[in-house]
């Protein structure tokens, strides 16, 4: 038997793949399906089932388009309301491979129509579970995601309470030695607390994480629904694209159109800019919005533009293009993508720096925006007279921002601050605005204490 983890750490996601005598299963698929099928090829094997968890929120499945390609069946929860061809897999059901078996456990929580999977060796122990965004290592999964999207939805108490049961009932029950394989790991939006370990056992989850500790159900329902992270824009739109299944994933990034750096762009259309600041900040369009490539372009790009607005991706360079394209495919973006071009030699829009010794000494004599996150700004503020933005409610919020004198924006490392200026500076022209940058994280220091 093989168990395999494909991780991707843009999205903090973590997918599988289950050999048993050249019979594979992949459990919750990243969009890209190649991978799969050269493991596959690799271990001559034939994908013969594809197992969805729930209808992610964080990234779109490639289910659909694997059964399509290889014949694979796709298994799901009843609950899920799929409007792809499957087969539903719940409490009591099992898919054999050979001698091994997989069994559906029902686990509500973080959505309605959620399932782990426990697997069973050749042997008949109980071995491992995929537990998908049910339980992390070190968390459990945020309920507040199903509020309004899905086939069924439900109240964050009332997922809390749900998931108070399925780990009480079903999960910690399992023998202290299955290990656990989540579908994400640190850094997803998907939950708040995650370890930095991407597997774990059963035994280690009762002793470590906070979420499986001795407390009443009340307690953990207040635990569990306060202070989540942010919710991107994108999640409703793609827990309804999971729910349905997407088109195949090289057809769709080549149906993106590519126009020349000095074609002329439509006006009202956003543009995502995707160069370093030091390249933006010497010469850009006018409202581009600097979202710098990165280990999170895509979940940036999905929190700050809308699912349903359309935008033009600028690069550096071809290669770079191609990369961002997939990058926004994952969170099923490049339908969104009006047309993708190199960065135009026209673009006369520039920034100036700050004069930092002006700044600490008269800060008063400007507007500070904080566009970290509202759990980051409750550990502390940098400035005490800050207004406290999110960078993805900024662009709604802009114009709470006063604009009578200078403006300076920051962060936490300088990514997203650059973004923020980018998104500041169009809506606001009468003065100018600054950013604080990667100066912010000495600001951040504790000085010491003097003898």
């Amino acid at each position: 038997m093989i168990i395999q983890q494909f991780y991707d750490k843009g999205l903090a996601h973590g997918s599988y793949a289950v050999i048993r005598t050249g019979k594979m299963i992949v459990i919750d698929p990243a969009r890209n399906p190649q991978p799969y099928y050269d493991f596959a090829a690799q271990h001559d094997a034939d994908i013969v089932g594809v197992i969805e968890t729930h209808p992610h929120a964080d990234f779109v499945s490639s289910h659909l388009e694997i059964h399509e390609t290889t014949g694979a069946v796709i298994y799901c929860s009843k609950l899920t309301g799929a409007a792809y061809p499957h087969e539903t897999f719940d409490d009591g059901d099992v898919i054999e491979l050979n001698d091994i078996k997989l069994k559906a456990i029902n686990t509500p929580g973080h959505s309605p129509d959620s399932i782990c999977i426990l697997l069973v060796d050749e042997e008949g122990r109980e071995t491992a579970i995929f537990t998908g965004d049910t339980l992390f290592v070190g968390d459990v999964g945020r309920p507040d995601l199903r509020e309004n999207v899905g086939n069924i939805t439900a109240k964050k108490e009332e997922l809390a309470r749900q998931m108070y049961q399925s780990t009480r009932q079903k999960l910690m029950t399992l023998p202290k030695n299955v290990v656990v394989y989540p579908a994400h790991g640190p850094g997803s939006l998907c939950g708040k607390s995650m370890s930095p370990d991407l597997e774990s056992t059963i035994g280690r989850e009762l002793r470590e994480n906070y979420a499986l500790q001795l407390m009443d159900e009340l307690e953990f329902v207040k635990t569990l629904t306060t202070d989540q992270p942010f919710m991107p824009k994108y999640f409703g739109r793609d827990v309804e694209l999971n729910k349905n299944g997407v088109s195949g994933f090289e057809d769709s990034i080549t149906a993106v159109p590519r126009i020349d750096a000095e074609s002329a762009l439509k006006k009202g259309i956003l543009i995502v800019d995707s160069r370093a600041k030091a390249q933006f900040r010497n010469g850009h369009l006018h409202g581009a919005i600097n979202l710098q490539d990165g280990e999170k372009f895509e979940t940036w790009l999905g929190s700050i533009v809308g699912p349903d607005e359309q935008f033009y991706l600028i690069a550096e360079n071809e290669e770079k293009l191609d990369i961002l394209i997939k990058k926004a495919a994952k969170i099923g973006y490049e339908q969104n993508i009006k047309a993708a071009l190199l960065a135009p030699l026209n673009g006369n829009e520039t920034f100036v720096d700050l004069d930092l010794d002006s700044f600490k000494a008269n800060e008063d004599e400007y507007t500070i925006v904080d566009v970290r996150n509202h759990g980051e700004v409750a550990a502390g503020k940098v400035f005490k007279n800050a207004i406290s933005i999110p960078l993805p409610e900024l662009r709604e919020r802009v114009a709470e921002i006063p604009a009578d004198k200078p403006i300076v924006v920051h962060c936490a490392a300088g990514y997203r601050s650059a973004a923020g200026v980018s998104i500041v500076s169009s809506a606001i022209t009468t003065v100018p605005v600054y950013d604080l940058g990667e100066v912010v994280t000495e600001m951040m220091k504790p000085h010491p204490t003097l003898p």
